[in-house]
């Protein structure tokens, strides 16, 4: 499961072979969550609410890169790293 950006102690992975709708893992002090790219809301598991508005921010500042890698992702292809949230 490839890193694609890490801040604030946040980890955002991908999955290659992952199910729709396109979404990003996130994990922060062994909690996890699965957010929706383009809706920008958790499809499962629950984050710290700090934590979850940094990463809904972060989602909607670089949908478009999470777009392209989802579908790099669904092409096997290697992932782009992503800015973290400053």
């Amino acid at each position: 499961m490839p890193e694609i950006s890490l801040f604030c102690g946040i980890r955002i992975t991908m999955f290659y072979s992952d199910h729709n709708p396109p979404h990003f893992h996130a994990e922060y002090a062994g909690q996890k969550a699965l957010v929706d790219i383009q809706e920008g809301c958790v499809i499962r598991g629950a984050l710290p609410a700090r934590q979850l508005k940094l990463i809904l921010a972060w989602c909607e500042l670089h949908r478009d890169e999470l777009m392209q890698n989802w579908k790099l992702s669904k092409d096997a292809k290697p992932l782009n790293r992503i800015n973290p949230l400053m």
